[in-house]
């Protein structure tokens, strides 16, 4: 069992690369459980698929208990889960004089405690599989750090530690896990950004150079389509122009 009959729940799924990714393995016959707040696009997006084919339900990643409905949702209804895609993040970014103090909690709490309320809510799922596979939106700047960055970088970093200490405690379990860095992309994430300048410096840098988001979920599909014993550590793609 590749892609096809595998149970893979999304977070972060009504739009950009989460959505891509919800479309693309329903496509390959998985069957989806998807998560985010705006519930009225994770309808439409279940509303492509035949019914029953891709469940939802309005997620908080914030929320441990929030999280833990949207796992239990997939057991439910399909006795098990063998992807979790941490996807719901934030890049609200600015100088670190700029004291924006809220949106550093905000990533924090979405970015960093919302991975790890995924990864507490499905752990013991898998466990008890003795199989499974836990896949983080990381990014490049969890490599790369760069002026304005540095708070979203660092919870990025962040992600790094927290999904290689998993790997190296999970083998036994043979739980995978996989983060995938994607550079600029062509998403809603710029909304984020407070500052108006940099926001539509943002904003121009992913609509005219950023890769689609089916880019990320075709590199998604690929850490998924591994046979047993191959495990896709991490994805790191930029566009062929992105030079940082």
């Amino acid at each position: 069992m590749t892609i096809k009959n595998k149970v893979v729940v999304i977070t972060g799924a009504s739009s950009g690369i989460g959505r891509a990714t919800a479309e693309k393995l329903a496509q390959s016959g998985a069957k989806v459980v998807i998560g985010a707040r705006r519930v009225e696009r994770l309808k439409k997006i279940a509303n492509e698929f035949p019914a029953g084919h891709v469940l939802f339900q309005e997620t908080d990643v914030t929320d441990r208990e929030s999280v833990n409905s949207l796992i239990k949702l997939a057991t439910d209804n399909f006795q098990r889960v063998d992807v979790l895609y941490n996807n719901a993040g934030l890049m609200p970014i600015s100088k670190m004089a700029d004291l924006k103090v809220d949106k550093w909690d905000r990533m924090i709490d979405v970015n960093i405690k919302g991975v790890l309320y995924g990864i507490a809510a499905v752990l013991p799922v898998m466990i008890k599989q003795q199989s499974g596979q836990i896949i983080t939106t990381d990014s490049v700047a969890g490599h790369v750090v760069h002026p304005g960055t540095a708070v979203y970088a660092g919870t990025k970093y962040a992600i790094q530690a927290i999904m290689d200490g998993l790997r190296q405690e999970q083998v036994a379990n043979h739980i995978k896990t996989t983060m995938i860095s994607p550079g600029v992309v062509n998403t809603e994430l710029f909304s984020t950004i407070s500052d108006p300048k940099q926001r539509a410096q943002t904003e121009k840098s992913e609509k005219e150079t950023g890769l689609n988001a089916a880019d990320i979920a075709n590199a998604v599909a690929y850490a998924i389509d591994q046979p047993a014993n191959v495990a896709v550590n991490e994805v790191l793609l930029r566009p062929s122009t992105q030079i940082i």
